[in-house]
């Protein structure tokens, strides 16, 4: 049986009713969502075993948030409590040429004060199969970097594979550390990677005048793979959009020497797209682990990622299913 351990901040979601504006709502529709939480919530609707790591304070809006993925058959038997406030996150969807806003309350949460040496990881990543992190727990602050560290490197010792979503936020970036000084050794222990041109420039310093051409892109990508050569593939998706309801979305792998592309799907109207990347990791996490090759398992994780799209709040609640009918091209029809 696979194991997916996940770990960072778990934030509540406060969003405006509808299209509607910041200063036009008087009320806001809560849920909870997180990068890498949202990654083992849809992993365990894909039917794998999945793990959250985090911490909470230990109030009814923490145990809230661990119900939440508790009953998303997430195994919770590893989270932490403490700190005083769960951060926040403020959403105004767009619509048409008008996009989305977001706005993050997260200073001082539980997650942002966690400690190192307070996860026993040797224990927590006994069995695992996978261990997935993303760029922004290391850039929240000092200690959820260590702790992060301390993830990946136990990790690494046990020979589980790791994938990183490297996620640059400027933004994020506010405790003294660059992403430069802390990065490079969490990616070296990766063996894949969720990159993009962008992120290779702002982390790495590796540039290139073309991001859009495809021969730009493999040598940045080699690029990536000579300095960190545990890195053995490389996923993302390019997002065309036509607005803020409307986009197309192909999903790629680069396997070291060639780009491996899914079809592309348009999406129109787009009822949510948050999480849509996180979605799309997870279904190539499951394809890595339970399909036949490359091809498939992009084709998976971006199906899995156009889904998303119509499915409000953070988190991607399809099964293996309706993703695979997706890809037969049956949409849109009614099932009884």
């Amino acid at each position: 049986m696979n194991k997916i351990v996940t770990f960072g901040e778990i934030m509540m979601r406060l969003g405006t009713p509808g299209n509607t504006r910041f200063e036009q709502s008087n009320s806001f529709d809560a849920t909870f969502g997180g990068g890498e939480a949202n990654v083992s919530v849809s992993l365990s609707h894909f039917g794998l075993e999945s793990m959250h790591i985090t911490r909470f304070p230990d109030n009814a809006i923490g145990h809230a948030a661990t119900n939440f993925l508790r009953s998303n058959k997430v195994d919770v038997s590893g989270i932490q409590y403490g700190g005083e406030r769960i951060g926040l996150y403020f959403l105004e969807t767009g619509g048409s040429v008008r996009p989305s806003k977001i706005i993050y309350d997260r200073k001082n949460s539980a997650f942002d004060e966690i400690q190192p040496g307070t996860i026993d990881w040797d224990s927590i990543l006994d069995g695992a199969t996978w261990f997935h992190w993303t760029g922004i727990s290391p850039a929240i602050s000092k200690g959820a970097a260590v702790c992060c560290k301390e993830a990946i490197d136990a990790a690494h010792q046990k020979g589980i594979t790791v994938s990183g979503d490297l996620n640059y936020r400027k933004n994020l970036w506010r405790y003294g550390k660059t992403p430069q000084e802390v990065m490079p050794d969490l990616i070296s222990k990766c063996d894949l990677l969720i990159a993009s041109p962008w992120d290779a420039e702002n982390i790495m310093g590796i540039t290139t005048d073309n991001p859009d051409n495809e021969k730009e892109e493999i040598l940045v990508y080699s690029k990536i793979m000579k300095q960190f050569p545990k890195v053995k593939k490389i996923i993302n998706t390019k997002r065309t959009t036509i607005s803020s309801n409307h986009n197309l979305l192909i999903g790629q792998l680069f396997d070291g020497k060639n780009i491996i592309k899914s079809k592309q799907y348009e999406i129109n109207p787009i009822v949510d797209r948050i999480g849509g990347g996180d979605a799309f990791v997870s279904g190539y996490i499951y394809g890595n682990l339970i399909l036949k090759n490359n091809q498939e398992a992009i084709e998976f994780a971006v199906a899995a990622s156009v889904l998303k799209h119509t499915i409000e709040g953070d988190v991607n609640i399809t099964n293996v299913e309706e993703v695979n009918n997706l890809i037969k091209g049956n949409t849109g029809k009614l099932i009884r």
